[in-house]
């Protein structure tokens, strides 16, 4: 009988092994049958799928149930660089589920298990703005800065940051270096000559303004920002043109058509 048994146990365990070789995609034999061990792997297992389907659910706007995937997965508490990577996904569902709250609550946990976690950073300095907190912004997006000097994304986040502060100077030098190195972003022109003008630079704004339209000829915000530039140099006639401009090409912005619309009839011709 005991050589029976252990015949049999022999058999299985080399059809087992078999088994193994001929399906390598099959689920691997646990090499453990401790509890804690295949709890752990349950849940590593559970971890991954979770990610799956969540980014999925991202993928198609699904943000409620990317948000239910990524909840569990920040609930389990994996190792790095799950972790962070969760808590990251987690904000971004957050953040368009308009809980602005929540998802800087999220990056700035996914911040702490990742120090040089760049793209929680800048989503942060974006959600902060939101959410009107430019003290804890303009933080995050100095740190930012520090570790990617050169990243235009950093010193985008940060000038935008300094505008909102009425920080005109350092605005207007982070925009500088950005088009430095990137001189067909229109956005950044635009942006510079915002803070030029702030800072009483009205041939420079123009300047930014015009080169801006020439990268977007339809940018109705520039073409209304170069109206208010030419009547602040008593460019009457000029700024009117271009208070008629951004009427044709704002139509999908009904507030910015609207007071272009009044600028342009509170210049006499």
């Amino acid at each position: 009988m005991r050589i029976s048994v252990l015949a049999t146990l022999i058999a299985l365990l080399t059809t087992t092994a078999a088994l193994s070789q001929t399906y390598p995609g099959a689920m691997p034999v646990p090499r453990t049958t401790s509890a804690p061990a295949l709890a752990d792997l349950a849940k590593q297992r559970e971890v991954e799928e979770r990610f799956r389907i969540g980014l999925a659910a991202l993928s198609a706007a699904n943000y409620k149930g990317a948000a239910a995937e990524f909840a569990r997965v920040v609930a389990i508490n994996p190792a790095e660089p799950k972790g962070s990577t969760a808590r990251y996904d987690l904000a971004i569902a957050y953040a368009n589920l308009q809980r602005e709250d929540d998802a800087a609550a999220q990056l700035r946990a996914a911040i702490e298990l990742d120090p040089g976690f760049l793209a929680a950073m800048a989503n942060l300095v974006a959600v902060d703005l939101a959410r009107g907190d430019f003290t804890e912004a303009r933080s995050v997006a100095d740190r930012f800065l520090a570790l990617a000097p050169d990243s235009a994304r950093a010193l985008y986040a940060r000038g935008i940051v300094a505008l909102g502060t009425g920080d005109a100077a350092t605005a207007r030098e982070d925009f500088g270096k950005l088009l430095h190195s990137n001189p067909a972003y229109a956005v950044a022109h635009y942006d510079l000559a915002i803070a030029e003008e702030r800072l009483g630079h009205m041939d420079a704004a123009e300047r930014e303004l015009r080169t801006a339209l020439s990268l977007a000829p339809t940018y109705a915000r520039a073409e209304f920002a170069l109206g208010a530039v030419l009547l602040r140099q008593g460019r009457r006639s000029e700024a009117r043109d271009a208070f008629v401009r951004t009427m044709q090409d704002a139509s999908g912005d009904p507030a910015l058509l609207n007071i272009a619309a009044a600028m342009r009839d509170s210049i006499a011709i």
